[in-house]
């Protein structure tokens, strides 16, 4: 299967679909990261708490993003404490892709960023217009996870122009 999703799809089909139903891993790549909020029920929560769900069910989960969240994605990510040792994170400042990747078996990839008007639950008057595809194609979701590895794997940190701008390339480079 390959779809071409669109604006809100983004959100129902990767973020309240695909997600919640990961078993053994979750890559998220974004450049901008915000807090986001997902609907639960009757009540909107912080999809930090899925991500901390996910962690208590012993699902690994990665992010690479370009810079520092705000201060409200960092007084929700407080709230979850499991996150502080369960969430693996990597900041690259040169990071401009955006994709989810779920067990090595689905993957989106696309514009949107992981923010409420990107991949988030922003209205349809006030979501970002965002286009991107989802697949469970081996060879197009290795094709992703591989793009995905290699940035946490420091593969480009070595002759990187933009160290003065990231925090982590000295552990890469180890």
């Amino acid at each position: 299967m390959i779809e071409f999703i669109t604006d809100k799809e983004i959100y129902e089909q990767v973020i309240l679909n695909a997600v919640p139903k990961a078993k053994d891993f979750v890559w998220i790549g974004t450049s901008d990261i915000k807090d986001m909020y997902i609907k639960r029920g009757t009540e909107m929560i912080p999809f930090l708490k899925l991500l901390s769900e996910l962690i208590g069910k012993n699902v690994s989960v990665r992010l690479i993003h370009a810079k520092e969240p705000g201060p409200v994605f960092r007084e929700d990510f407080d709230k979850y404490k499991n996150l502080i040792s369960g969430l693996e994170r990597i900041l690259c400042p040169r990071i401009h892709f955006k994709c989810v990747i779920l067990d090595g078996k689905f993957a989106y990839s696309g514009s949107a960023n992981l923010t409420g008007a990107g991949m988030g639950a922003k209205s349809e008057t006030r979501r970002n217009f965002e286009s991107g595809i989802i697949t469970d194609d081996e060879l197009i979701v290795s094709q992703i996870m591989e793009q995905f590895d290699s940035l946490w794997m420091g593969k480009f940190c070595g002759k990187c122009k933009r160290k003065e701008y990231c925090a982590d390339y000295r552990e890469m480079l180890i």
